[in-house]
């Protein structure tokens, strides 16, 4: 259930729908002639398309994250395992077309197939299934391997968790494959500001990870201003920290992380 509420609240909470809906409120207060609400709703929804089109307050919020937990170090000997969560592909394409066609997070499982070939020893796990509503397409456990395979790392290295739908689910359904597998202190490869998130989620439940951050979207200089030439970037990077944060603070709240921002 709780994923289900989280893909709704996210359909009316991410910026432009946010800004949508103060139009829409606004329009009706009109209508009914409560010219407060409708100015205050009009206020509102400015003000969001302002600092989601117009400012670096997307890249700063992402950056916070991005720059919150750099990479481990490697053990002695390379990691026994590699953990890669899903939300690479675009998988409503790639059951349609086939092959695997990645989205902006396709860093993932290019530095997981880089990492693979330097550690031929590594098992990898790859944890994501279908997140969608309908639940019709592939996930990216089944993607990733075949991904994986058509660049020669061989089947008995792989380990698929197709089940999780969200990162709630990655770190849980992992712990068990982990446990029947004998496996500890793996790297964790995902998105950057992705990754405080995750590690507080792995940590909740004792387990500790080797954070491997890759996926960068901000140059790590990006500082507070107007960006009146990139708009619809400006846009796409609000959307991420505030989907990101809200994670964090929901999280959090719910006893789900080991702290609400990790380290």
């Amino acid at each position: 259930m709780t994923f289900y509420i989280s893909k709704i609240f996210w359909l009316v909470a991410q910026p432009l729908s946010l800004a949508f809906f103060l139009i829409v409120a606004g329009l009706l207060a009109g209508l009914l002639k409560w010219n407060r609400i409708r100015t205050l709703s009009s206020v509102l929804a400015a003000l969001v398309l302002f600092l989601t089109l117009f400012t670096t307050t997307g890249a700063v919020l992402l950056q916070t994250l991005e720059d919150r937990i750099p990479r481990a170090a490697l053990p002695e000997g390379g990691p026994a395992c590699i953990i890669t969560l899903g939300g690479g592909f675009e998988a409503d394409v790639t059951t349609a077309r086939g092959g695997y066609e990645m989205n902006q997070a396709g860093d993932r499982f290019v530095e997981t197939l880089r990492l693979a070939r330097e550690f031929p020893q590594a098992r990898i796990l790859i944890s994501g299934g279908d997140g969608s509503l309908s639940g019709d397409f592939e996930g990216d456990a089944v993607i990733g391997s075949r991904f994986l395979a058509a660049f020669g790392i061989p089947e008995t290295r792989l380990i698929r968790e197709g089940g999780s739908r969200d990162t709630f689910e990655n770190a849980d359904y992992t712990q068990a494959l982990l446990a029947e597998n004998g496996l500890e202190r793996c790297l964790l490869v995902t998105s950057a500001f992705h990754m405080p998130r995750s590690i507080g989620l792995f940590r909740k439940r004792g387990l500790e990870m080797l954070p491997w951050p890759t996926d960068f979207r901000t140059t790590g200089k990006a500082s507070l201003g107007l960006d009146l030439t990139q708009p619809s970037v400006n846009s796409q990077l609000m959307t991420m920290a505030v989907r990101e944060w809200i994670g964090l603070a929901f999280y959090s709240m719910a006893g789900r992380t080991s702290a609400f921002l990790p380290e």
